[in-house]
């Protein structure tokens, strides 16, 4: 069972700058909740009971937000307004945080939960991207994929052509039911995708990848890519990909995120 998960928040978010200068892109409002929040529940959904979240120095106010404010608390319950403060935002299972100290990358920032883990199979979800309308949970049904299969499963999404290069892209083969047998994987391949298959922002691994993210050695300046330690694993190992039920909104996309608040609030979610 996947009990674990890593949520990588250590990011600069330059795809939103300016505003993300002085607010995480993980904390943007989505309704009346953070865009983390949404990852967060959505974890907790799926059966998940311990969460790592990776942060940079900068990013304490994630931190702050999923802990008591006792002065606020108090403030309320003396003016009778408790109602306000929902208390289902501070999660009832272990949250864990690290800091990453220098922003080397998504391949880093989940080596750094390697002790964490152990050795047991764990969760990635990324808070850039918010799958809501499935029958499950996306995380979940990739979770259940690898208890069906028992190796790493990494989630996917057809994009149009012109967009591919801004992606991790696989070649693989259809077994049916959106579940493809991943055989290869390109990092934002310039030209010539090997299918229109995107990875998006969830992942289900078998502790092996981390053997896989400590053999890379970017030169310096450069970022461990969490893609190339994947076609590394895909060498030695069987890994699937999943195409989860539901609509998937990148946050660090303006459209997108326009579109997913706009939704938000016709749902009164």
């Amino acid at each position: 069972m996947v009990k674990r998960a890593i949520i990588p928040a250590a990011g600069y978010g330059t795809r939103s700058l300016p505003i993300t200068k002085v607010i995480p892109k993980e904390m943007f409002p989505i309704g009346v909740k953070p865009a983390i929040q949404f990852v967060v529940e959505e974890a907790i959904e799926s059966g998940i009971e311990e969460i790592l979240i990776v942060v940079s120095r900068t990013k304490n106010l994630i931190m702050d937000y999923f802990d008591h404010s006792l002065e606020l608390e108090a403030f309320l319950e003396k003016k009778n307004k408790t109602h306000l403060l929902r208390k289902d935002f501070v999660p009832n299972i272990q949250l864990y945080y690290t800091r990453q100290p220098y922003a080397k990358g998504l391949g880093d920032a989940v080596r750094l939960g390697k002790s964490f883990v152990g050795n047991e199979p764990f969760a990635v979800l990324l808070p850039d991207d918010i799958i809501l309308g499935g029958k499950k949970p996306a995380i979940k049904q990739l979770i259940e994929e690898h208890e069906i299969h028992g190796y790493s499963v990494i989630g996917l999404n057809k994009v149009d052509a012109e967009h591919l290069h801004k992606y991790g892209v696989i070649a693989g083969k259809e077994l049916g039911n959106q579940i493809y047998n991943v055989m290869d994987i390109i990092e934002k391949p310039k030209e010539n995708p090997p299918s229109n298959l995107a990875v998006i922002g969830r992942y289900v691994f078998t502790p092996s990848i981390f053997s896989y993210l400590e053999l890379l050695n970017p030169q310096e300046g450069e970022e461990v890519q969490l893609t190339n330690a994947i076609k590394e694993l895909l060498a030695k190992e069987a890994c699937y990909g999943k195409i989860p039920d539901g609509k998937r909104f990148d946050i660090g996309s303006p459209h997108d995120y326009i579109s997913l608040v706009n939704m938000i609030y016709q749902k009164g979610i």
